[in-house]
């Protein structure tokens, strides 16, 4: 959803995001198109796999491609090696060892391709019928597609737009908890048209610092004075034994709730630290602070919280994340407005948004 950038500047986090994904769910029409599905997720989860391997020993990149494509097809091979090399990527950020990545869940992803009614292999029919493309004998296996009421116009005005050849998207088929899931990944301007809440034209900038049990948000003016403070904790979270699940649950929930109080309250931009220019996670030598850190998806919440800002129509900008903690800045804050070191990161994160920051910082420092 998050097109990676490196930038050290500030950037317009709205030109990253080009699609939504929605969900909804697979009802096989027979059980040998349930069979036939079934082995095509365990074949392409193999391929993902073995490509993983491929990329870790460093092989040419065309002759992985050649290797996955023969043992499915392009529509599913090209994808299964970018879900591999991403898959290798996050490894290493975290310190692991390519060699030992196991892929556990069934899945199937196909690329998007307008010429081909919107989708190479995973082709929407309607709003109720989807058809996978069986790559062993080139035919086509028949689901019924069961999206939530919400969803229905814009799959309805989706499908009219395939149709036409005017749109693509890609889709994923997730096997979980014995039930059949399909992903579709939606041009941000058509999920726009359905999902805008409002048009933010407020003149205070928000930043907010994300955090594995609390998000602080600190709102000012143009000026870089503070107009408000506001913290969501949820301490619980990060407990032992707490479902990863329901954790991303109320930290989204956290999110939206403080978003949903800038919008009310004069806020136009909102202001995150850009989490793609961070190379590697960084560990502390505190094992309760390490487990907090790898199990909180900072990078997944910054997605969510981009999209959310969008929908009631925020400026949101991403911007360069060293100095925000621990910096001579980050300590002077602290110290002329009593402010806890998160509630400053939020802060400095705030003043960055603004053009003239150079000159704020001697106003206030």
């Amino acid at each position: 959803m998050l097109r990676h950038q490196t930038s050290n500047d500030v950037v317009d986090a709205t030109s990253l995001i080009r699609h939504v994904t929605i969900t909804g769910k697979l009802v096989p029409t027979s059980p040998e198109n349930y069979m036939k599905l079934a082995r095509l997720a365990h074949d392409f989860r193999r391929a993902v796999l073995y490509a993983t391997r491929m990329i870790t020993n460093n092989m040419n990149t065309n002759a992985i491609l050649r290797e996955l494509r023969g043992m499915l097809n392009k529509g599913y091979g090209d994808p299964a090696y970018k879900i591999a090399k991403a898959v290798v990527e996050g490894c290493r950020f975290n310190g692991g060892n390519p060699k030992h990545i196991t892929v556990k869940k069934l899945f199937i992803v196909s690329e998007g391709e307008a010429s081909r009614l919107g989708n190479r292999n995973i082709r929407l029919e309607s709003t109720s019928t989807v058809k996978v493309k069986y790559p062993y004998d080139g035919s086509w296996l028949s689901f019924k597609a069961c999206f939530g009421e919400k969803y229905l116009s814009l799959i309805k005005e989706l499908v009219e737009h395939v149709k036409h050849r005017k749109i693509s998207y890609s889709a994923r088929i997730v096997f979980r908890r014995g039930r059949i899931y399909l992903h579709l990944s939606i041009p941000i301007e058509l999920y726009m048209k359905y999902f805008r809440r409002g048009n933010a034209n407020g003149s205070l900038i928000a930043g907010f610092d994300l955090n594995s049990d609390r998000i602080n948000m600190v709102i000012i003016d143009g000026y870089g004075r503070i107009r408000d403070i506001k913290t969501e904790w949820f301490p619980e979270v990060t407990s032992h034994g707490y479902p990863r699940r329901k954790a991303k649950t109320r930290r989204l929930e956290a999110l939206a709730k403080l978003l949903r109080y800038s919008f009310h309250h004069g806020v136009g931009t909102v202001v995150f630290e850009n989490l793609l220019a961070i190379k590697k996670r960084r560990y502390t030598r505190s094992r309760k602070a390490n487990r907090k850190i790898t199990r909180f998806a900072k990078r997944e919440l910054l997605q969510h919280g981009i999209l959310m800002a969008m929908k009631y129509g925020f400026k949101v900008l991403l911007v360069n994340p060293k100095g925000t903690t621990n910096s001579e800045e980050h300590g002077k804050i602290m110290r002329r407005y009593g402010l806890d070191r998160h509630t400053a990161s939020a802060y400095i994160i705030a003043l960055r948004g603004i053009e003239r920051h150079s000159l704020i910082q001697k106003i206030t420092l």
